[in-house]
């Protein structure tokens, strides 16, 4: 036991002399305690050893009085867990008090965006290259007065209130050209372009930069715990955006502000099938609300007539401004113009009618021959163009096709007789060109074509391949002057009649075997025979019967 003090003594003075490794108490050794019998807290007498002498650090003093603190009791604790408590319970308020900011800011910062959308100024505009302050494009093939413009101009500017409108017209005709000159009038205020697309995906991305909406995918909510409504269908995309449109055009009606104007254009390029419907549903009913509350005047701008045809049924504040090829007289003007602003020319009133002979006024192809050095050669290409485009896609392969080509031959033998009465009725009409109007192309009401035809669902496929086109009269005609030009000079080739009439018997020869089924009696081969007895109700034979084949006999040569 002396041996044992004496080095416990020799220990402690060696930490207190600064050693850095702390002295190690033995495990069965145990500190002597007294007990006093009071009813205060049990306490250890310390050490005689262990009494800090004068030279002994404060910072070892304070941690060896933390040492010697008495044990936590209950009231302590329960004031640790209320501070614990109330320290997340702040957290958790800041958090989403934040959270709650953020999500108000968000949504008002998606109405002040899609706001400024309309403001002066459309990408639209700079895309099509027009220039601010002037009266004109920055090429100026892009415009040309029509007896539509004053009307278009009209709806753009904000009074058009209580409609909507759907322009309906060939490729080419100059339906967004008019447009895009009605906007730059009023600098776009107010008006929101983007090009319609048979992805309802790209649909979406294009409305929400032609709105500045991003549907919910800057969203940060989720940092706060707080989910965003971005994962859906592109369709309630759709949907949301024109929620979040109606609410900027409250806030502009409340301001004294004209209504917003929402334009569609190429409303073809929707899929004609069940979500392309169904878009054009979602459009149409917000069409009709927004233009019976006159809050918003939506625009459609459609090459292909099936749209006016979905529109229709559920139509009854929409208007449709059909969009032809320019008269005789204003072609050959804007003609003349062009020439002489690209190659300085004056072109004769003959040189000038037979471009018009040749390609009618569409302003498409008036373009292209404006700005063609030989603008007599690209007449012939622009015919020669749409002859083949008609040849490649319906051409008839005549009575020695094989049947593996029948369904696409039924497409293309439809389109050769319709062709065909076309011509016909041109022969029928007792004017066909007008000194002030020009062309006057063979019409034929979309009934009859079906029944020329004998089938109804190929009009609208050839409608969107540009071979014939359907009006907002459901007239049926050639798509353009060259089609129809190449029309006539098909029909009249030699031999033309017995190569469709031949094609047309080798389909009908086709479709006969297809619904023919041939029964086959083995046991006749090879002159086989069926005897057949025949017996009365008690079984008692009445007569036999021999069933063969019998050979034919050879046909007698005309003399």
């Amino acid at each position: 036991m002396m041996l044992y003090r004496n080095a416990s003594r020799s220990l402690s003075s060696l930490a207190r002399a600064g050693l850095p490794r702390p002295p190690r108490n033995h495990r069965s050794t145990t500190p002597y305690v007294v007990r006093n019998f009071t009813q205060g807290p049990v306490l250890a007498r310390p050490d005689s050893l262990e009494q800090s002498s004068p030279e002994e650090p404060k910072s070892r003093k304070k941690g060896r009085e933390r040492e010697t603190e008495e044990e936590p009791t209950v009231r302590s604790t329960l004031l640790k867990m209320m501070e614990t408590a109330a320290t997340t319970f702040a957290s958790l308020a800041i958090l989403g008090l934040a959270g709650y900011a953020y999500h108000r800011y968000y949504k008002y910062l998606i109405l002040e965006k899609m706001e400024n959308a309309f403001n002066p100024g459309d990408p639209a505009l700079e895309i099509a290259g027009i220039e601010e302050g002037k009266h004109r494009f920055n090429h100026e093939e892009h415009w040309v007065v029509r007896d539509e413009q004053a009307r278009i101009d009209r709806i753009v500017s904000g009074l058009g209130v209580g409609r909507y409108y759907l322009l309906v017209g060939e490729k080419g005709t100059g339906k967004t050209s008019m447009i895009l000159e009605a906007m730059r009038k009023i600098n776009g205020e107010g008006c929101a372009m983007f090009e319609a697309h048979g992805d309802l995906e790209i649909f979406r991305i294009r409305l929400g930069k032609a709105l500045d909406y991003e549907f919910h995918e800057d969203y940060i909510g989720s940092l706060f715990s707080i989910k965003g409504p971005r994962d859906t269908t592109a369709l309630l995309d759709i949907e949301r955006a024109f929620n979040k449109l109606e609410k900027v055009a409250l806030t502009r009606r409340r301001t004294k502000k004209s209504p917003l104007i929402l334009i569609v254009n190429s409303a073809h390029l929707v899929r004609d099938d069940h979500d392309g419907q169904d878009l054009l549903e979602v459009i149409q009913q917000r069409a009709e609300q927004w233009a019976a509350s006159g809050l918003v005047t939506t625009i459609l701008n459609s090459d292909d007539y099936w749209v006016y045809e979905r529109l229709k049924r559920y139509a009854t504040r929409m208007e449709v401004i059909p969009v032809k090829d320019l008269p005789k007289e204003p072609a050959m003007e804007a003609l003349k113009r062009y020439r002489k602003q690209y190659f300085g020319e004056e072109l004769s009133p003959e040189d000038l009618e037979k471009v018009y002979d040749a390609v009618g006024g569409r302003l498409s192809f008036l373009n292209r021959v404006a700005k063609a050095p030989d603008y007599k050669k690209l007449c012939q290409d622009i015919c020669t163009a749409e002859k083949t485009w008609f040849l490649n896609k319906c051409w008839i392969l005549g009575p020695e096709m094989d049947d593996d080509v029948m369904d696409q031959q039924k497409y293309a033998s439809a389109a050769m007789v319709l062709a065909k009465a076309l011509v016909e009725e041109e022969k029928k009409m007792k004017h066909v060109y007008h000194p002030e109007l020009g062309h006057i192309l063979p019409e034929i009401p979309l009934h009859e074509a079906r029944q020329i035809m004998t089938r109804a669902d190929f009009v609208q496929s050839y409608d969107h391949e540009n071979i014939f086109t359907i009006d907002s009269r459901a007239m049926v005609r050639a798509d353009s002057v060259p089609m129809q030009n190449a029309f006539r000079e098909i029909c009249n080739w030699p031999g033309f009649d017995e190569h469709l009439e031949g094609t047309l018997t080798r389909i009908g020869d086709i479709e006969s075997l297809g619904r023919t089924r041939e029964l086959t009696i083995k046991d006749l081969w090879n002159q086989g025979k069926y005897q057949l007895v025949m017996r009365d109700g008690k079984g008692r034979e009445q007569g036999a019967a021999e069933f063969s084949v019998v050979e034919r006999e050879p046909e007698k040569e005309d003399e």
